[in-house]
């Protein structure tokens, strides 16, 4: 009989009460049991980082974690960037602009370790330089137009900030 528990988690901000196997991946649990498959398994040694996803806003290899880990936590997959199902992410939004992939299989690593990055770090102005990317795809033949992608995203997250600030002034 294989030993299960009993794990609460919200994930894109919907809350999941779901019973799992202990020995099962937390990247399975999401594809497999939520059917959130935008987190990809490329490696499942946490080297390529298609399965980074946030966990209580920080980047995570999702491979790398027991769904039980997550127990009470709050994680954010590709399927949960988006504001709206009609309105892309600003970085995605960018991506799309600059043709910031090839395959993308790795996307949904590089855009959440971005917002991570972004979040942190919100003057567009550091991200004429590469991103480090720690680990996500960074030997892809996809990299020369990321750094476009990511130019073109801070600047739209920066303009998206900057207008809420003044709308709140107002």
């Amino acid at each position: 009989m294989k030993e299960t528990r009993k794990i609460a988690v919200t994930v894109n901000g919907k809350r999941y009460e779901e019973e799992v196997e202990v020995r099962v991946t937390l990247a399975d649990f999401i594809r497999h049991q939520l059917g959130l498959t935008g987190t990809h398994l490329g490696c499942e040694h946490g080297v390529c980082g298609a399965c980074t996803i946030l966990f209580d806003d920080r980047s995570a290899r999702s491979c790398l974690m027991l769904a039980v880990q997550a127990d009470g936590h709050d994680i954010l997959t590709v399927e949960g960037i988006a504001p709206s199902p009609d309105k892309l992410h600003p970085l995605q939004q960018a991506f799309h602009e600059h043709h910031g992939l090839q395959c993308g299989f790795c996307t949904p690593g590089i855009l959440t370790t971005l917002i991570e990055f972004l979040r942190d770090n919100p003057d567009p102005s550091e991200f004429r330089q590469p991103v480090p990317l720690h680990g996500v795809s960074e030997h892809r033949r996809c990299d020369a137009r990321r750094g476009k992608a990511v130019a073109g995203g801070a600047d739209a997250i920066a303009s998206e900030c900057r207008a809420k600030e003044l709308t709140e002034k107002s």
